[in-house]
């Protein structure tokens, strides 16, 4: 218009201001208004069977209930009405002679038989009077010429009438939905369509679970989008990491809010599932000559360390509270630090003694192997949901009992845990035991820095403890040097200079006293004493006989 104005002289004066303006999200172009009548469904009828709906459903997050029932508390009416050239068409005509609509049950059954055989394309394909019924005249006028409305209908529509579409009338589907799951700008949009077209045509609402997730940003923490070109294609990330790194980044992040990728987390990831799958990998090279159906011991036979680690599967517990509430990040972070921090860390390295030096039919080594085997048992079956391959992979592996479906992991119940396996006593002794464990081996880590030791059984311990710590150490010394690994742990009793995390401890290292024991590796006095067997310690010579 300016133009115009200015080539034909008119114009007096221009001035281009800066300013929001709405854009077409997919071409960029400025958006152009113009006035239209518009098609209206009012939501007053139904807006407070809909607010008791919302209560029923479970929000996941839960503040998503709060925010779809303000935005339906505010709403009068939906605008259902659209000027595009693309889209499913209202079903309405217009009298040429008098303007007046036209909608009744009998044009609106002609135009869903129409629909239902050549689809709604049918629409621009046909001419009115060929959708009518013959004879349909207007109520109005009295006149029988019609056209057609050109506007479509609000997309928010068809989408929220797809409940109806995909689950009423198709084999295997049932209605309601158990789960809608989309992006955070959905209760102005799908979850709410979805709602509104359900309440007001059955009167209940068409899901029993809504769960809304954030946008994946990139590593500036903007949103990724193919027209900005900062996308990570899927198939890259398969291509080089394989799918499970891909499954377990989803399950590690916190969807509700944003979610970040770039090739430096994905890296990170590969790390922890590394770990993840060493661990696994242990544990089936330790089972090689274990059946859990012959071999297994009973829980009296167990150690007491077995016990705890076995105690430590309340996490399948937790993990399934997770998976019901979609929470898969506390799962994630349950396995990570199972395996990394309690198992690889602690228990692994403790047991190693029982795996490689026990007689191989001992029940010291079988309580060993029955732990290990019900721990991956466990912990396969909980995790395959996320690492589908991996754990396909370790079950293929794993020795099979009668009592599992050896064909596939997801073929077995996923188990639930014991929250309360072991007393609370049992588990805060061991979390003791730990934290002293901590101590020893910073000091065991600066006497191999100072170069006094090597590998930590060329140590002899010396805790310095009193009162209630030198009771405590004092009750458990018969289980102090395997969990320490060193040869010897000497307890004392008195005042003293503690040096780590634990009060009133001290932790002293110095040279393991006697001979080294080529089997076990454990300094000792006995070595020699077995004259079959001249480089044993007495207890490796009594393994071999």
């Amino acid at each position: 218009i300016s133009k115009k104005l200015e080539s034909t002289g008119n114009l007096f004066a221009v001035e281009k201001i800066v300013h929001q303006y709405p854009h077409c999200w997919r071409c960029k172009h400025p958006i152009i208004y113009r006035a239209t009548e518009q098609w209206f469904c009012s939501v007053e009828d139904f807006k407070e069977e809909a607010i008791r709906e919302i209560e029923k459903v479970q929000w996941i997050p839960s503040w998503g209930e709060g925010r779809i029932r303000n935005m339906v508390s505010d709403r009068s009416d939906w605008c259902i009405s659209r000027q595009r050239l693309w889209g499913v068409p209202i079903p309405i005509f217009y009298c040429e002679q008098c303007g007046e609509f036209h909608i009744d049950e009998a044009s609106v059954k002609a135009v869903a038989d129409l629909f239902r055989k050549e689809g709604s394309d049918a629409w621009w394909t046909h001419e009115a009077n060929e959708i009518l019924p013959a004879g349909t005249k207007c109520k109005k006028c009295g006149c029988e010429k019609f056209r057609k409305e050109t506007d479509i209908m609000d997309v928010w529509f068809d989408s929220g009438s797809s409940h109806a579409a995909v689950l009423m009338d198709k084999p295997g589907m049932k209605w309601p939905a158990d789960l809608y799951l989309e992006g955070a700008d959905q209760y102005r949009g799908w979850f709410q369509s979805s709602l509104l077209t359900s309440v007001a045509w059955k009167g209940v609402a068409p899901y029993k679970a809504v769960c809304n997730h954030g946008w994946v940003v990139d590593a500036n923490g903007k949103t990724m989008h193919k027209s900005l070109g900062n996308g990570i294609d899927p198939l890259e990330i398969t291509d080089k990491y394989g799918a499970d790194i891909l499954r377990l980044w989803v399950a590690s992040s916190d969807y509700h809010a944003d979610i970040s990728l770039s090739n430096d987390i994905l890296k990170q990831l590969s790390e922890v599932y590394r770990k993840i799958r060493n661990t696994a990998r242990y544990i089936l090279g330790n089972l090689y000559d274990f059946h859990p159906d012959t071999d297994s011991v009973s829980d009296e036979q167990l150690h007491e360390i077995d016990r705890w680690a076995l105690a430590m599967s309340r996490i399948a517990a937790d993990c399934a509270a997770a998976y019901d509430k979609y929470e898969f990040h506390l799962i994630y972070n349950a396995i990570r630090n199972f395996c990394t921090i309690d198992l690889s860390n602690f228990y692994l390295d403790i047991i190693k003694d029982r795996l490689y030096v026990e007689k191989p039919d001992s029940v010291s080594r079988r309580a060993a192997q029955t732990a290990i085997y019900r721990i991956l048992r466990d912990m396969t079956l909980v995790f395959a949901p996320i690492l589908a391959f991996t754990c396909e992979e370790i079950w293929t592996n794993l020795p099979k009992s009668k009592d599992y479906n050896a064909e596939a992991c997801v073929l077995n119940e996923m188990p639930k845990g014991n929250r309360c396996c072991e007393s609370a006593e049992f588990m805060a002794k061991w979390e003791k035991i730990r934290a002293i464990r901590d101590d020893v081996n910073k000091a065991l880590e600066n006497a191999r820095n100072q170069k006094t030791i090597g590998k930590s059984l060329e140590a002899q311990l010396t805790l310095k403890a009193d009162g209630e710590l030198y009771c405590f150490l004092k009750e458990n010394e018969e289980i102090l040097e395997p969990v320490f690994i060193v040869s010897k742990v000497v307890l004392e009793q008195g005042a003293a200079n503690a040096n780590g995390e634990v009060e009133g401890l001290e932790v002293v290292v110095s040279k393991a006293q006697g001979e080294k024991c080529e089997r076990c590796w454990v300094y000792s006095d006995t070595v020699g004493q077995d004259e079959k067997h001249p480089t044993l310690c007495k207890r490796c010579a009594a393994i071999i006989g």
